[in-house]
């Protein structure tokens, strides 16, 4: 989008994050620990520090994996990056993946 195209709503917020950049990402993740990510759950950093939270998460059968979406901070979006995923009290291990997932019948990785 052209910030200079003259006045609209929302233009001084867009400007803001072009000029300090965004604070969140979101991402795709794969837990390497045995658990399924789900909405809500809390998403850490290796110092045990919230990071984000995942907004969505399931068992993929067709690729053998659990998959999830996550909103967290951009210090830690590139690929390959260790995240731990708070579920039913444990701290599971996970890592930043590519999305999408699966595309024309391939898995990506």
């Amino acid at each position: 989008m052209k910030l200079d195209s003259g006045d609209f709503i929302g233009r001084e917020a867009l400007q803001q994050q072009k000029n300090a950049g965004v604070p969140r990402k979101l991402v795709g993740i794969e837990l390497i620990d045995r658990g399924i990510p789900r909405s809500h759950y809390p998403v850490f950093n290796s110092e045990g520090e919230p990071i984000g939270e995942v907004t969505s998460g399931t068992q993929s059968p067709t690729l053998k994996r659990n998959l999830g979406l996550a909103l967290i901070e951009t210090a830690y979006t590139s690929l390959d990056s260790e995240v731990w995923v708070e579920i039913r009290g444990k701290k599971l291990k996970a890592k930043v993946v590519k999305t999408p997932f699966y595309k024309r019948g391939a898995a990506l990785s």
